[in-house]
Order: structure tokens, then sequence, then C-alpha cells
């Protein structure tokens, strides 16, 4: 009986809020990647690195160079950046990649999309009801509202400007179109189904330098 009753109230708590045993977990994993995160900030560029952005006349030129440097310091898992939406309260640290223990630990860049600062498409991926369910209320976004990613080198904000549903197997979405930087975040749809993907697309309105792009 009493498993019973553990088991009816995780059900109920995951169809009016979230699965609560893997939002715990999230929660923790999410503090530790704030700590991981900081310190990424606090790194910055090698030496070698600073006397290369020196010759870098352009903002953009700068971005782009501290956004490849960061991709080839990462591995599956880490924390690249901070992804803010505001509209729907999310402010969570995105790791690096898309696999099964990635995403467990936050919102996961698919690493054959572009990052923040390069042109192409960032492509995001994240959870609707487990693991912290970072993207559960996606579907309520409008155009017109504003997403971030905060990089340790600089501020990226996107404004939402549409939305589709599509099928597992439609990974076109998530691929650059030549001439549009944007944001693409992904999910499964409908809630507590994986049979269609819903897929929310922004594109960069502002690339402001913060940390080593900021001081070079």
């Amino acid at each position: 009986m009493a498993a019973g009753v553990v088991l009816l109230a995780d059900a109920g708590l995951t169809l009016v809020w979230q699965e609560p045993i893997s939002a715990v977990y999230a929660h923790y994993r999410q503090e530790s990647l704030a700590g991981d995160l900081t310190k990424l900030e606090d790194e910055g560029p090698t030496d070698d690195e600073l006397r290369a952005l020196a010759q870098l006349k352009s903002q953009r030129k700068k971005l782009g160079f501290l956004a490849r440097s960061l991709r080839h310091r990462v591995d599956d898992g880490d924390a690249i950046g901070r992804l803010k939406i505001p509209e729907i309260g999310v402010s969570q640290v995105v790791v690096e990649g898309t696999k099964t223990g990635d995403l467990m630990r936050g919102p996961g860049r698919y690493d054959d999309s572009s990052l923040p600062g390069l042109p192409g498409t960032v492509a995001v991926a994240g959870h609707r009801t487990t693991y912290g369910a970072p993207f559960r209320n996606i579907n309520t976004l409008k155009r017109g509202d504003r997403l971030t990613m905060e990089m340790p080198y600089g501020k990226f904000t996107y404004e939402m400007i549409r939305r589709r549903i599509v099928s597992p197997s439609d990974y076109g979405v998530t691929r650059s179109v030549r001439g549009q930087d944007r944001l693409v975040l992904t999910a499964c749809h409908p809630l507590y189904s994986a049979a269609q993907r819903i897929v929310v697309f922004a594109r960069l309105i502002r690339a402001e330098p913060r940390g080593a792009a900021l001081r070079a």
C-alpha cells in the first residue's frame, strides 16, 4: 500500500509539474554545472589566444575566435553557457552534447550545430517532463519573446519568430541556413510522449562581448 501511494504521488506530480525524482537530480547537477561555468569564465583565453585576439579588428571576429576556442576545450556533458528565457522562467546551464547522459544534466547543444558567435544555427535540446523539465513550456512562447545565451565570451540575444511540430526524424530543422544566425530549441511533443518534436526558432538580434572578448 505504501509503495502504491508513492507511485501514485509520483505520477500525479509528473502530470501537474514534472517527474520529482529526476527533478531533484537535475537541480543538484545544475548547481554543480554553475560552478563549472564560473571556472570556465575565470580561466579565460591563454596568452597565445590573447595575442591572437589583439590582432583581430572587429567584434564579430573576436567572438568567433573565442567560440572556436571554447569548442575545442569542452567535452560532452561539460558546461558551455547559460540559456535564459524569462517568459517561461528558464535559467539553465547548457551542456555540450545531446546524449541521454548529457540531457540528464541540462539542455544540451547539438554537437553538429554552431556556437553563439559563429555563423549558422545554434541548436539546443531539452526535456519537458523529466530532469528539471527545462523546456516544459516552450509551447507557450510567442513571436517577439526574447531568449539569451550567455557564453563565457559574449551575451547573445535572440527573438522568437516561429515554432513547428515535426517528426523525430526531421533533423533538417537544426541545420544551418545560409545568411541566418539563429537559435533553435527542440523537445519531445506532446507532453509525456516522444511521438513528435516541438521546435522553436529564434533569430539573433544582438551580440555583446563579455569576459575575455570585452577585455580584448
